[in-house]
């Protein structure tokens, strides 16, 4: 293709005769540079490596990438509301960033009119959303065995369905875009509290799509979105209101941080699980602690190495509830060997998934 593509000419200017232009996507020259042979490949993959077609979406591409002006929408200062309905947090297991798609907050009448209500707005829209890919885009690693596909997840919670008209048609129009113009981007594409209607709605769709699409969808329904998510990013890398102990950045524990790792246990129907931790010197040891869905009882105490010392009750067995707060951070300081052990009691006939970690801090 970088054979073939060779270089692009400069529209004509005051009838002067065309040169040829050096052309960039995504911040990596096509000609002369290590890094394109990745992104060419991403062309030929979208085209089932037919050269002439991967050309010709090239080509669209480039221009399309002109006519929008890509290069100055990416340093644009751009009013946009839509934090909270797409954010990156965090990577998966293998290194990709990870995209979050919130549509239950067009439930939000004000932020969807605010949105969507005209065609202006939805051009906004679009350019934000452009913006936001572009920028993320080009944070990734283009060199050859570098991360350069993004884990999309897209939480159907409240999400308004497909009766809204205007989210359908700015949605249609953002996809055809995607596909034209951003091939082979998307890692995986998890579908996350997934109702009823919409896993329908990819039973009648689902034999029109080829097999590599298919196989980069995930889909789970509310009961199980928390496992489903675990099985591709570790739970300190997941943000809390999706059952991990990964909190806002603006509101971040100062005693962890995403590179902390945690551990996962399942705790069986009608079983206690103790999570041991070993304490080898005088410290401050903090710990967070979640199930997800709780519905469990909890108890924390110390058991000195000592034989003949006294265990310590740092929690008291507490009955869990979904409604408590999601993740549990507690703290003892520590004045002699022993080890702290956690104890989750489950007398539901379910299985639980418990995720914890720990940090100590030598006093």
């Amino acid at each position: 293709l970088n054979h073939q593509f060779g270089s692009v000419p400069k529209p004509e200017e005051d009838g002067a005769a065309n040169e040829p232009e050096e052309v960039t996507i995504w911040g990596v020259p096509l000609l002369e540079d290590d890094r394109s042979d990745v992104v060419l490949l991403k062309f030929l993959r979208a085209r089932d490596f037919k050269v002439k077609d991967s050309l010709t979406m090239l080509k669209n591409t480039v221009k399309w990438r002109r006519d929008f002006k890509i290069d100055e929408l990416v340093d644009e200062d751009l009013v946009d509301d839509l934090d909270k309905v797409v954010f990156m947090h965090g990577h998966d297991r293998e290194g990709h960033p990870v995209c979050y798609n919130v549509y239950g907050e067009f439930q939000n009448k004000e932020l969807y009119n605010k949105t969507f209500s005209d065609e202006e707005k939805r051009k906004h829209f679009l350019r934000t959303r452009i913006q936001f890919l572009e920028r993320s885009i080009r944070k990734l690693d283009f060199s050859s065995g570098g991360v350069s596909t993004i884990f999309q997840i897209n939480d159907m919670k409240n999400s308004p369905g497909l009766g809204k008209k205007e989210l359908r048609s700015a949605t249609k129009q953002a996809v055809q875009l995607l596909q034209d113009n951003y091939p082979e981007f998307v890692f995986k594409q998890a579908f996350i509290n997934v109702p009823w209607w919409y896993l329908v709605f990819y039973t009648v769709i689902g034999p029109f799509m080829t097999p590599r699409s298919k196989s980069k969808l995930v889909f789970a329904g509310p009961s199980r979105s928390a496992e489903t998510l675990f099985k591709y990013i570790s739970p300190e890398q997941v943000p809390v209101q999706y059952g991990g102990l990964s909190v806002d950045p603006c509101d971040c524990n100062p005693d962890f941080s995403l590179d902390d790792p945690a551990s996962e246990v399942i705790v069986k129907p009608g079983t206690k699980q103790t999570v041991e931790i070993i304490i080898y010197e005088k410290c401050e040891i903090v710990w967070e602690i979640r199930v997800i869905g709780w519905e469990v009882s909890y108890k924390a105490e110390f058991v000195p190495e000592e034989k003949d010392a006294y265990t310590v009750v740092v929690q008291k067995p507490r009955k869990m509830k979904p409604a408590d707060e999601p993740v549990l951070t507690q703290s003892f300081k520590v004045n002699e060997l022993g080890k702290v052990l956690l104890t989750v009691d489950n007398p539901t006939s379910k299985k639980k998934k418990l995720v914890y970690r720990f940090n100590v801090k030598p006093l």
